[in-house]
């Protein structure tokens, strides 16, 4: 009985314990300086699957979803020049985590010449 017991509760231990050692999923970041990227709703203009309409931008060709910063943030979405109804030209700052930008700074570009 006593070595019932005793393997038991080192089947518990070693299961406990392998379950603290697995292996995570490992984050995956690029950091962004003063880039020149594609901005808009990554929903209406990049054809992103999402749940609302989001502010996006496009990097190296790949679109991500922006955290940090709002798609109204810089005027109406909606609106005849807004993210979802044009892409504008940005310089962001921030960093690519997990598939989303985490913006520090984004600075609209002018479109004018």
């Amino acid at each position: 009985m006593k070595n019932l017991i005793f393997a038991l509760v080192l089947s518990i231990f070693a299961i406990s314990a392998n379950a603290q050692v697995a292996p995570k999923k490992a984050v995956t970041s690029k950091v962004i300086t003063k880039q020149v990227v594609d901005v808009a709703c990554g929903e209406c203009q990049f054809k992103m699957k999402g749940k609302d309409c989001e502010l996006a931008v496009k990097i190296d060709g790949k679109s991500y979803f922006v955290d940090g910063k709002n798609i109204d943030d810089f005027g109406d979405a909606h609106g005849e020049h807004g993210f979802c109804n044009a892409v504008s030209k940005a310089e962001v700052t921030g960093e690519i985590v997990n598939n989303r930008f985490k913006a520090k700074e984004i600075k609209l570009l002018s479109n004018k010449k």
